[in-house]
């Protein structure tokens, strides 16, 4: 029985004399294809633009020499590796009646010498013999990555703009602290509201006014500060509107949010981000999830050498972020669970080093108990709930 989401290797039988192979280089300007035509022994390989009318036409015409050559196709198999294009290629082609697959560009295996050869044709080599493998089925040739809706990449824009903003607002206000340090100004705090009305009356500490440009400066500043919050406020304020916008019995997105966010310790934000960029797919075990989230370890075992080098940092370094950091706040308020028990009887030594090692540990562990909730609705032992709305 085929896995949920089990994207390490195709399950489906492959005929290579009914099968025309295609895998694609892409950049900015122009694509390279390369293709396994039925019945015809070359190769071939045709550079294009960046037009995917013109890739349909290449297609449909390697399509034509292989019927001529006596090879009836009825199956076309593109790969590319992914990338910035993202995944709209992979839904227009899907839309064009062929088998569209997005290759994990670091599950392909490259030469590991210093200075090897890359080119754009030896690229395509190295992914048609990745893509082969997995087509017949082979695990180890390479992974794909599951494609996702229009809607369902359009819903993680929200919580990944807003993670950007903040980052802005922070940049902006350590600048201008900056600016005010500068003069040995250390008391005026430029996030009030009213900093700007009351610039002019700030003095150095030789008890002058601050100079024109550095109030110029300041002043430009706080009119950016402004603009970002006011954009952080209204996707805060348009995600509480839809949520409340959603039936309560409709399964989906919004009723896992409203479900994490019950969580004390959990807020609407973190519970939009999760739900969002990892609890909302399909994955199969919690193996998957702690993978997916790149909350695993990474092993280094030769020999008699024994040792792990840390978190593998292959997944959603989001989600991992995000649930390292929900990890040490779940300490502060949900000390009666299970988890945060767990967690201060391993660490009873108080050493630094195992507190940091465990919390990922609990990181990991919350993660997939978050994924049964949503799953299953079965709520994490000694957790404490808010009232629904």
């Amino acid at each position: 029985m085929q896995l949920r989401n089990d994207l390490s290797r195709s399950l489906a039988p492959f005929e290579q004399d009914r099968t025309l192979v295609v895998v694609l280089e892409l950049s900015l300007s122009a694509w390279l294809v390369a293709g396994l035509v039925p019945g015809v022994v070359r190769q071939p390989v045709k550079k294009l633009g960046a037009d995917p009318h013109e890739l349909l036409k290449l297609v449909h015409r390697w399509r034509g020499e292989a019927s001529r050559a006596g090879r009836a196709i009825e199956r076309i198999c593109v790969a590319f590796e992914a990338g910035r294009d993202g995944f709209w290629l992979a839904r227009w082609l899907s839309a064009h009646d062929m088998e569209a697959y997005v290759i994990h560009a670091a599950s392909v295996a490259v030469s590991r010498e210093h200075r090897r050869a890359k080119t754009d044709r030896l690229d395509t080599e190295l992914l048609k013999r990745a893509f082969l493998g997995w087509l017949r089925g082979e695990p180890g040739h390479c992974g794909m990555v599951a494609v996702p809706t229009v809607e369902e990449e359009d819903a993680r824009r929200p919580s990944r703009e807003r993670e950007k903003l903040v980052g802005d607002r922070t940049r902006i206000v350590n600048r201008m602290k900056a600016t005010l340090v500068r003069f040995g100004i250390r008391c005026f705090k430029p996030t009030l509201r009213k900093a700007a009305e009351h610039l002019e009356a700030v003095r150095t500490a030789e008890g002058m006014p601050l100079p024109e440009n550095t109030r110029a400066e300041l002043r430009r500043d706080m009119a950016r500060l402004r603009v970002v919050l006011d954009q952080i406020k209204e996707i805060e304020e348009d995600r509480l509107r839809k949520l409340a916008a959603a039936s309560d019995p409709e399964p989906g997105a919004a009723a896992m949010v409203r479900l994490i966010a019950r969580i004390v310790g959990i807020g609407v934000e973190t519970a939009d981000m999760l739900v969002r960029e990892v609890l909302s797919r399909n994955l199969r075990d919690r193996q998957a999830v702690a993978r997916y989230a790149g909350l695993t370890g990474s092993p280094d075992e030769s020999g008699s050498r024994r040792r792990e080098k840390g978190l593998a940092r292959a997944g959603n370094a989001r989600v991992r972020r995000g649930m390292i950091q929900l990890a040490w706040r779940f300490l502060q308020f949900q000390e009666e669970s299970r988890l945060a028990k767990w967690y201060r009887e391993r660490t009873a030594d108080r050493r630094g080093s195992t507190r940091k090692t465990m919390i990922v540990a609990l990181a990991r562990k919350l993660l997939i108990d978050l994924w049964r909730l949503v799953t299953t609705g079965q709520v994490p032992e000694g957790v404490l709930l808010r009232q629904a709305a």
